[in-house]
């Protein structure tokens, strides 16, 4: 039985992945030698293969989509005990819409060197986040993520992207969503918390709880995270006005965010956050609820082959 799994979104990329499966998996047996491909149906469906595939004694997991369907897997993979985890290595091949955490742990976008680089086998064990919150029926969850956890307008953006058509790429798509959201959502009133420090009421636009550095098609909200120093990097867009907002935008995308006034930057382990507004969720691209949330670091958990 193949030890080599792969978890494919044919859905991905707006059916990009779809269209070139045939071309990875052709690579991919070249390069790797035989294994099982799992196709995902629909949202969920990721986690439960992820899930009957380590049951089969996998040792080698390959996400094929977007930041959504590799936080599935993740999730899948985080289901299993640490005894499991530790002889379990996860690959990625982006090929989907948003592709953000790539450009923190130097995961090529090319087919091919994407292959090359999972052939090569070199694996580094990351951070996760781990979320408690609450869905969009009122229910409480749980959810790792790999990537950024967002609140606020990025909430909004997010569920605006995946409600639309994606086929102009992620930085049309969720450029085009974040100025509308900027007109039709609004700041938020927000109460917060890092570690043990005082909690803060502040009026916000967003919220970036981040172990990656980018998120939303290319913005660089986090340029301090690092996705193995054991801390959140947290990135609050304050009470800005409608011109300071298009006025630093550019900011958002080269690095200087942290320059921008009324953008305040913490780090710890723990970050607590409620509003007695709707708050919504952006988690690693998806919408899966909103306030009030509690995320804590969960170090040195995952081993992912990057560059």
């Amino acid at each position: 039985m193949s030890r080599i799994a792969f978890i494919v979104n044919p859905h991905a990329g707006n059916g990009s992945t779809g269209s070139d499966w045939p071309i990875i998996e052709a690579l991919a047996r070249d390069r790797l030698g035989s294994f099982k491909a799992y196709m995902t149906r629909g949202p969920g469906d990721a986690v439960m293969l992820v899930k009957n595939a380590v049951a089969q004694k996998v040792r080698l997991l390959v996400c094929v989509g977007g930041d959504g369907t590799l936080n599935e897997v993740v999730n899948g993979i985080m289901m299993h005990e640490a005894s499991v985890r530790s002889d379990l290595a996860l690959g990625f091949i982006p090929n989907g819409t948003g592709c953000d955490f790539v450009r923190t742990v130097s995961i090529p976008q090319d087919l091919e060197q994407a292959v090359d680089l999972i052939a090569a086998g070199t694996v580094r064990t990351i951070d996760l986040g781990m979320l408690f919150f609450r869905d969009n029926d009122g229910h409480e969850r749980r959810r790792y993520f790999h990537n950024i956890t967002s609140f606020g307008l990025g909430g909004e953006v997010a569920r605006r992207v995946n409600r639309t058509t994606k086929a102009l790429g992620p930085f049309i798509s969720f450029m085009w969503a974040t100025l509308i959201s900027i007109f039709l959502y609004g700041k938020k009133k927000i109460r917060i918390r890092v570690d043990k420090g005082i909690e803060q009421e502040l009026q916000i636009w967003n919220v970036a709880v981040a172990n990656g550095q980018y998120h939303g098609g290319g913005m660089w909200v986090a340029p301090g995270a690092s996705v193995c120093d054991g801390l959140l990097n947290v990135t609050v867009i304050g009470d800005l006005t409608m011109p300071e907002i298009f006025l630093n935008l550019p900011k958002l995308y080269n690095g200087k965010i942290n320059d921008i006034d009324k953008v305040i930057t913490l780090a710890g382990e723990k970050v607590e956050a409620l509003s007695s507004q709707q708050v919504l969720l952006d988690v690693d691209g998806e919408q899966p609820g909103m306030l009030p949330i509690v995320i804590r670091i969960v170090p040195d958990v995952l081993k992912i082959i990057t560059g």
